[in-house]
C-alpha cells in the first residue's frame, strides 16, 4: 500500500491508495505548507516547512504535530539524510539550519553565509532577500551535502556543513531543485531556472544538460533508481508561463545521459498546469500539477494515468513525498 503527503501552499494532505484510486484527508489543515520530507527510517515521521510557520514533525502518520522550533519561521527547505537521520531545513531569509535528535534542537550552519558569493544572492520576485531552495544531503555519505540558493547558486559541504564550497562550475545559479541517485555515489542531478544540470563527481563539477528540450526553465527533477543515466524534469518557456494563470507551456522530459525527449504516452498535451512535483516511484513516478492533479507514470514515464483522488480537496501540489 502505498501512502503520499502533498504539500499543497495551505494544508498538508496525506493521500492513501484505495484500490485503483487514491483518499485523500487533510492532516496539517491551514498551514501554509511549501515543502515535504520523510524520515527514510521511520514511515510516520514527516516533516512540513511552512511559510511564517516554522517547521511542524508528526510522529504517528499525520494524526498529530508538533512544532520543531525553528529559530526562523519562513521554511523553504526540508530534508532528512539516509545516511545518518540528521534532519536540515533552509529558510528565507538564507539560513540553513541542522538537527541531530530528530528536531528537538537546531545548530545554524553559519558557514553557509560566509561565502564570498552571499552579497549577490537575490531572489528576483523579492530582491531584497533569497532563500534556501533545496536541501540534498547524499544518501552514501553522511557528511556530504548540496545546497541550492534561489537565486544564488548550488553550494557543496564535504562535512555535514560545517564548511561549505561556493557555486559549483557547471551548475545553475537559479537551483530549483536537486536529487541524488540512490546507488551511484557520484550522480547528482538539478533543476534550474535557466536549464538542468548533472554531475558525475559527488557535485565537485557540473554538467549542463540541455539537448533536446526546446524549454530551459527547469523546475522538478527525478531519477529513475535503477538507471543513472535516466532522469526527469519539469520545465516551461520561462517564470511567467509556468506560475501564471494562462498556459503553463509545460512539459515533463526524461534523459538518457545528456539529451531529453519529452514524455507522452498518456499526459494531455499541452498540460494544463506547472509539474511543481516528481517523486520517483519504483519503476515509475508521480508528478503533482500546480492545478491539484495528481498523474501516476509507468513503466519509467512510458504509460501515464491521471490518478482518481476521493475526499480532501487539492487545490495545489507544491511538494510530494512518499513512505512505505
Amino acid at each position: 500500500m502505498t501512502r503520499l503527503y502533498a504539500a499543497t501552499g495551505d494544508a498538508v494532505v496525506r493521500l492513501d491508495e484505495d484500490g485503483d484510486g487514491w483518499t485523500a484527508h487533510t492532516v496539517l489543515g491551514g498551514s501554509g505548507a511549501q515543502c515535504l520530507a520523510a524520515d527514510p527510517a521511520d514511515p510516520d515521521v514527516v516533516y512540513a516547512g511552512l511559510r511564517a510557520g516554522g517547521l511542524q514533525r508528526t510522529r504517528d502518520g499525520g494524526r498529530t504535530w508538533d512544532d520543531c522550533r525553528l529559530p526562523q519561521p519562513d521554511v523553504f527547505s526540508v530534508a532528512v539524510s539516509a545516511a545518518d537521520g540528521a534532519v536540515y531545513a533552509g529558510t528565507e531569509p538564507s539560513a540553513l539550519f541542522r538537527s541531530d535528535d530528530a528536531g528537538a534542537t537546531w545548530r545554524e550552519l553559519v558557514g553557509l553565509l560566509e561565502l564570498p558569493s552571499r552579497p549577490t544572492w537575490s531572489f528576483p520576485p523579492r530582491p531584497w532577500t533569497s532563500h534556501v531552495r533545496w536541501i540534498a544531503p547524499s544518501p552514501h555519505d553522511a557528511d556530504l551535502l548540496l545546497a541550492g540558493i534561489e537565486l544564488g547558486g548550488l553550494m557543496r559541504s564535504p562535512d555535514g556543513g560545517r564548511t561549505w564550497q561556493d557555486h559549483r562550475p557547471g551548475a545553475q545559479r537559479d537551483v530549483h531543485s536537486l536529487a541524488w541517485h540512490p546507488r551511484d555515489a557520484g550522480r547528482a542531478y538539478e533543476a534550474g531556472g535557466g536549464g538542468a544540470a548533472w554531475s558525475e563527481d559527488a557535485g565537485e563539477t557540473w554538467r549542463p544538460a540541455d539537448a533536446g528540450r526546446d524549454r530551459h526553465y527547469t523546475w522538478a527533477v527525478a531519477v529513475d533508481p535503477e538507471d543513472a543515466d535516466r532522469w526527469f524534469v519539469s520545465a516551461s518557456t520561462g517564470p511567467r508561463a509556468a506560475h501564471g494563470e494562462g498556459d503553463p507551456q509545460a512539459r515533463i522530459f526524461r534523459a538518457a545521459g545528456d539529451r531529453f525527449e519529452p514524455v507522452a504516452g498518456g499526459l494531455p498535451e499541452p498540460l494544463p498546469a506547472m509539474p511543481y512535483a516528481l517523486l520517483a516511484s519504483g519503476d515509475g513516478l508521480f508528478a503533482g500539477l500546480a492545478n491539484g492533479e495528481l498523474w501516476e507514470g509507468k513503466a519509467r514515464g512510458e504509460r501515464w494515468t491521471r490518478c482518481a483522488v476521493e475526499g480532501a480537496p487539492l487545490p495545489r501540489i507544491r511538494a510530494l513525498v512518499q513512505v512505505r
